[in-house]
């Protein structure tokens, strides 16, 4: 079975009085462990169809399946539970709390699922660790470099042991050093297991993928598969 199965999915927003149409009939299927770069011009849909796999959005028309359950069928708290349960997120602006230290920010799902404290550390500095941030623990994000925050939101993304990291544009505001650091880092989580799917606009970043979609006017264009490139 996929762990995720698009059928038919459309996304329409109403902008200026007029019907857009983000996602135009998107068939598309995903299995476990996998890792897909998402590739298109500004407007193409790639941000939607993230946020609709990240179930911070409901498609207009259409089904989304994850692992063999129609989210159409979820109300607003089995979403929030999926959620947190099993999808990470890593953002282009990191969004960190500005007044929490590192370890303080990542432990932010944990007190919202409602962990003890004891777990919530031993979890956080584990995590932490991974990305090799484990000294920088008790600084705040005002104290680290753009990269060192990038460690940080992905040590916050991985921390409930999500099965799937969703990427939007996560080198967007880094060096190229740093940049890279943070893909290889991801690209590690996928070799352990973790379905990784990233949104960008680098062509070098989307083509280290093993699957490329590439998107159109809201429509699935082109799928590629790294054997076939």
């Amino acid at each position: 079975m996929a762990m995720i199965r698009l059928e038919a999915l459309g996304r329409t927003f109403e902008v200026g009085g007029q019907q857009v149409r983000a996602l135009d009939q998107v068939d598309l299927t995903i299995e476990a462990g996998e890792y897909l770069s998402i590739m298109g011009p500004s407007g193409s849909g790639k941000s939607t169809l993230l946020n609709v796999l990240g179930l911070l959005d409901t498609p207009s028309v259409g089904a989304y399946w994850l692992d063999g359950v129609n989210t159409s069928t979820m109300g607003d708290d089995q979403l929030a539970a999926t959620r947190q349960a099993q999808i990470g997120f890593v953002f282009q602006s990191f969004h960190l709390v500005p007044r929490m230290t590192a370890a303080e920010n990542v432990e932010l799902p944990m007190l919202l699922a409602g962990i003890g404290g004891a777990e919530r550390r031993e979890r956080a500095h584990r995590s932490l660790a991974g990305v090799g941030l484990a000294d920088r623990a008790d600084h705040r994000p005002a104290q680290l470099s753009g990269g060192e925050r990038q460690r940080v939101a992905i040590a916050r993304a991985i921390v409930m042991q999500p099965r799937l990291l969703l990427a939007d544009e996560p080198t967007g505001n880094l060096d190229t050093g740093s940049g890279a650091e943070i893909v290889r880092i991801m690209e590690t989580l996928n070799e352990r297991g973790l379905t990784l799917i990233v949104v960008t606009h680098d062509l070098q970043i989307g083509e280290r993928a093993r699957r490329r979609l590439r998107l159109r006017d809201g429509r699935v264009v082109e799928d590629l598969r790294a054997a076939q490139a």
